[in-house]
Formats: C-alpha cells, sequence, structure tokens
C-alpha cells in the first residue's frame, strides 16, 4: 500500500473524472489526501472523503490570501475566516490543516513585499492555532524568494514559536540544512515528482541524509507529475515513481519505501486501522 499525502482531486483539473481516478487509485492500493486551498475546494476535500481510503485537509493557502493568480484552482482572495474552518476541521474525515504557509515567490506588482507577508503571516498563524486548538497535522506550503530562503526562514522562526506536536512541509524542495532544522522541531517532510528530475543534487542528499522515519511521499496532483509522464496530469498512482526513485537512491526495495511511508503517514495524521 502507498499512501499519497498530498493530492488534489478536490480541483477543477479533475472535474470530468474524478470517480475514475479515484477508483483506479483505490484498485492500485493508493489511498490519499485530498488537500484545500479554499473555502470551495476545502469543502470538497472534505464531500469526497470517506475516512478509511480517502482523507481531507482543509484550509487557506497563502497565494489566495493576497492575490489573483494565474491558476484556475487558485484564484480568488479570501481573509481566512477561523469559525468556517474549525466547524469544517471538526469533521473526523479531516486529518489536517492547510495547505498553509507563506509564499513569496510571485508578488503582485502593486503589493509591497512587506505586505504581502504581513498579510500571509496572520493567515497562517490562526491556521496554526486553528491545527493546535484541534489536534490537527499542520500541511506547510513554503514557497521562497527566487534565488532565497526567506519563506523558508520565516516559516521556521513561526515553528519555534508555537512549538507545534505535528507538521508536515509540504513538497519539501530546500537542502539538507534546512530539512534537518525542520526534522529538529519535530517534522516531517513530503517528496514528490520534483526529487525525480531535481538537477541540483540538494533533494538527493537530503533523501540519503533523512531518517526514513520522518518521510513521507506525495503527488501533489494534478501538478509535478513525475517521469515518465511528466509535463502531464498527475494522479495518485504516480506516487509509485516517487517510491520508487527513494528506493533506487537508498538501495532499498520499493515495497520497503511503500511500508515505512505509508506508516509514517498514518501515525503522522493519526489514523488508526
Amino acid at each position: 500500500m502507498l499512501y499519497d499525502t498530498h493530492a488534489h482531486l478536490n480541483m477543477k483539473a479533475f472535474k470530468n473524472d474524478w470517480e475514475h481516478v479515484a477508483a483506479e487509485a483505490l484498485a492500485q492500493h493508493v489511498i490519499y489526501n485530498n488537500v484545500g486551498t479554499e473555502k470551495t475546494t476545502s469543502q470538497r476535500a472534505v464531500d469526497l472523503a470517506d475516512g478509511k481510503n480517502v482523507f481531507a485537509v482543509v484550509g487557506l493557502h497563502p497565494s489566495h490570501t493576497v492575490f489573483e493568480d494565474l491558476d484556475e484552482d487558485i484564484s480568488r482572495e479570501e481573509k481566512f475566516d477561523y469559525h468556517f474552518y474549525s466547524q469544517l476541521a471538526r469533521d473526523p474525515k479531516v486529518v489536517g490543516i492547510g495547505e498553509c504557509g507563506l509564499d513569496y515567490f510571485r508578488i503582485p506588482e502593486k503589493m509591497a513585499l512587506a505586505e504581502v507577508k504581513a498579510t500571509q503571516h496572520a493567515a497562517f498563524e490562526q491556521q496554526i492555532e486553528l491545527a493546535k486548538e484541534l489536534d490537527k497535522t499542520l500541511v506547510i506550503h513554503t514557497r521562497a524568494t527566487k534565488d532565497t530562503i526567506d519563506a523558508y526562514e520565516d516559516t521556521l522562526k513561526l515553528l519555534e514559536k508555537y512549538r507545534l506536536n505535528r507538521f508536515l512541509v509540504h513538497s519539501f524542495t530546500g537542502n539538507w540544512d534546512l530539512a534537518e532544522r525542520f526534522l529538529k522541531l519535530g517534522g516531517y517532510l513530503g517528496l514528490n515528482g520534483i526529487i525525480t528530475f531535481d538537477k541540483t543534487g540538494a533533494l538527493k542528499e537530503v533523501i540519503e541524509k533523512m531518517p526514513t522515519d520522518k518521510m513521507v511521499l506525495e503527488t501533489d496532483s494534478p501538478f509535478l507529475a513525475p517521469p515518465p509522464h511528466r509535463g502531464k496530469r498527475n494522479i495518485p498512482q504516480y506516487v509509485q515513481y516517487v517510491a520508487e526513485y527513494i528506493g533506487s537512491i537508498n538501495n532499498i526495495a520499493v515495497e520497503e519505501v511503500a511500508a515505512t511511508t505509508t506508516a509514517n503517514a498514518k501515525r503522522l495524521f493519526k489514523i488508526f486501522d
């Protein structure tokens, strides 16, 4: 069994065939989390969850807090509604709060970075508090300004401040130094198709050095499909390629990678068979 900890079958990319994709994933023994990015996708994540093979994560993506993004699924500005998300997250099928965090990569032309940071920080901190209140895993999105680690540094400062019990850094693309800092705070790292085409060597080093009990797999479907499907729509089943790549780096069987990372994910999200 494989666990895709971060998918978006609740998005428009799957509007016409999500049932088929979901059935195929389960047929291939892949369980997954549908992750929200704002109110609509968060509600849909809950609606599509069954609490057995499909779970929900609900929250407000940082790109939604400040501007209209180019992506059709991240397009509406929203102020974080604590009451709405608190009520939604009380559904037992919800295993996490997110994806939330800090994204300084694309800044609106008419907004100063300081203004963006203030808005994103406020929404992020409220979601950290909600995760603590409900004892849910925090699912973090972090994307820095080009050629910097500024969003990572700010995220680490907030995590040091709040001392969460459980958090996951989704789509980790940093180096080993950053990975080690998140791990020392008790975090887990989510690895996806990016590791299979990273040319810097940084993620290979992370895979080689990080403790296997802090590693979970994800696809970020419909984004970031790994080879041999790169450039196409990603689906939860393709988490297999992520597992295979990790196995090749650490010289272990893919079955072992699957078993270890699935157990890690279930522990992280407090899912008990």
